[in-house]
């Protein structure tokens, strides 16, 4: 803002330059950051699976002795258990998805808390005098 005064005396004139500059300053940084972290921790959960088989074998074996002229039968019977354990390892992958918010606030504020205004006033007074004849 540049204000001219032009004021007659006698045979001079007298110019008056104000200059007035205002500067408003107005310092509010607000810098609100959130950061979404998607955290896949991976669970390997290893699980045993015993599978017992169990196998009956029956034999039967006759087996037929003459002994002193006579016949004997014999009968023998063999029961054979096998029992067979097997171990399986099964994997199971367990996903587990973990949202971790971070929120950083950064607040920069001069002077006040919250809003401060500054103001700086310039104020340039020139005076020329100039001679009229």
């Amino acid at each position: 803002m540049v204000v001219v005064v032009v004021v007659v005396v006698v045979k001079r004139v007298v110019v008056v330059v104000v200059v007035v500059e205002v500067v408003v300053v107005v310092v509010v940084v607000v810098v609100v950051e959130v950061v979404v972290a998607v955290v896949v921790v991976v669970v390997v959960v290893v699980v045993e699976v015993v599978v017992v088989v169990v196998v009956v074998v029956v034999v039967v074996v006759v087996v037929v002795v003459v002994v002193k002229g006579e016949v004997v039968v014999v009968v023998v019977v063999e029961v054979v258990v096998v029992v067979v354990v097997v171990i399986e390892e099964v994997v199971v992958v367990v996903v587990v998805v973990v949202v971790v918010v971070v929120v950083v606030v950064v607040v920069v504020v001069v002077v006040v808390v919250v809003v401060e205004v500054v103001v700086v006033v310039v104020v340039v007074i020139v005076v020329v005098v100039v001679e009229v004849d």
